[in-house]
């Protein structure tokens, strides 16, 4: 049975300026992050990968080409793996958001009207594409490891659809940058081999 592993893309700009990007341009990773997705790249290696999809989002992208580049593997884009799109909400600083909108991210997972009001992709819809991907590989690279390089939202979808947590629960939930979350499928069922798998040297480290 091969296994399906979640990539959360390495540090990125907006996560040290503490902006919400979503899908805006340009966004590229911080020194740390190249130095994050060489790390995991060569913890992957012991893994035989045998397929990358990554989200077209340049973060993503490049924390997939560098991992690429240690395991012998090119990258698919696929837009199932995109950030959320966050509509008016794109490029507000946290601080901005919060003092305007209140906590808009647990309001996210509460399916708060305000979040289709601003444009905001839910995270039903965020669910059901990722699920969509996660078809298609088991289809398309049955008992193969598959790597899907991605953002934070769409891991969490992903641990979602195996696990009963309430939106508070979702919104605590952190995935770190250029960490692994690992799925397994077995009689037709997922389960969870791993959250927040990374080099060991960084788990005494903080999220980002």
């Amino acid at each position: 049975m091969g296994l399906i592993i979640f990539l959360r893309h390495g540090q990125a700009q907006n996560n040290t300026s503490r902006v919400l990007a979503g899908r805006a341009p340009g966004v590229q990773l911080t020194p740390k992050g190249i130095t994050q997705a060489n790390d995991i790249g060569r913890f992957l290696k012991s893994l035989d990968i045998s397929h990358i999809y990554a989200s077209p989002i340049e973060r993503a992208h490049k924390t997939a080409q560098i991992v690429g580049d240690h395991v012998g593997l090119p990258t698919t884009v696929d837009e199932r793996l995109y950030e959320i799109e966050m509509g008016k909400f794109s490029g507000m600083a946290y601080d901005d958001l919060y003092a305007k909108h209140g906590n808009i991210f647990l309001k996210f997972y509460q399916d708060d009207p305000i979040i289709e009001e601003n444009g905001v992709e839910t995270f039903m819809q965020v669910k059901s594409r990722v699920m969509s991907i996660v078809d298609h590989v088991r289809k398309e690279h049955s008992g193969k490891n598959v790597l899907l390089v991605t953002h934070m939202d769409p891991i969490k979808a992903m641990i979602s659809n195996i696990l009963n947590l309430n939106a508070s629960s979702l919104f605590e939930l952190i995935i770190a940058n250029a960490s692994l979350t690992i799925i397994r499928e077995e009689q037709g069922k997922f389960s969870l081999s791993a959250i927040n798998a990374m080099n060991s040297d960084r788990y005494n480290q903080g999220p980002f």
